[in-house]
């Protein structure tokens, strides 16, 4: 991942117009997009990553490796920038969308099943315009890398509260968090409960 951004968390973003210009909203039709049911899925938005982690479950409750510096989806992740948070999401809330212009995100789920969303923003993409839902958690256990420009949110599924700890490779920095409503009417992602 040679294309890895370090710079300072102090730069104001909102004044790069080049890097402002490579994002752009595209029109969806109404739907939740591709499906991903595989680690290795052809429809998954380029520069997306995923791989499967191993649980290993015991008569006291279970333990998971989130992340080994270095190595893995993060291993290109500077260690002087590298932060690790954790989220506590109550039942059925929705936390869409957010992207970032330069941060990559690696997110595992500790708990709970998460209904992941990924829309790709960058124009300039192969998979410009993609929608990917993943269900992901305890029934899936998959890390997801989401690189810069791809939009991203969750639902969690489920009657009980969802943990997602996720590793970033850049500091905590407000100006590279943009928002998007999650009802946003160009990505028409439809949240309801898909009955099939």
């Amino acid at each position: 991942m040679a294309f890895l951004e370090t710079t300072s968390p102090s730069t104001d973003l909102r004044t790069d117009a080049t890097e402002r210009d490579a994002i752009e909203m595209p029109d969806c039709h109404r739907g939740i997009g591709t499906v991903i049911l595989t680690t290795d899925h052809p429809g998954l938005i380029c520069g997306v990553r995923i791989e499967a982690f191993a649980v290993w479950p015991d008569d006291r409750g279970h333990f998971l490796e989130v992340l080994r510096v270095g190595q893995s989806l993060a291993a290109d992740f500077p260690p002087a920038t590298t932060q690790v948070s954790a989220a506590v999401t109550y039942p059925g809330v929705l936390k869409a969308f957010h992207y970032h212009l330069r941060q990559f995100d690696c997110w595992t789920v500790a708990k709970g099943m998460l209904q992941v969303v990924l829309v790709d923003l960058r124009k300039e993409s192969p998979t410009f315009g993609t929608r990917n839902t993943l269900y992901v958690g305890d029934l899936r256990p998959w890390r997801i890398l989401i690189p810069p420009g791809v939009a991203h949110g969750y639902k969690v599924l489920g009657v009980e509260s969802a943990v997602l700890v996720y590793a970033t490779s850049r500091l905590y920095d407000p100006v590279d968090e943009w928002r998007i409503p999650f009802n946003d009417e160009r990505l028409a992602y439809d949240w309801e409960t898909q009955f099939k």
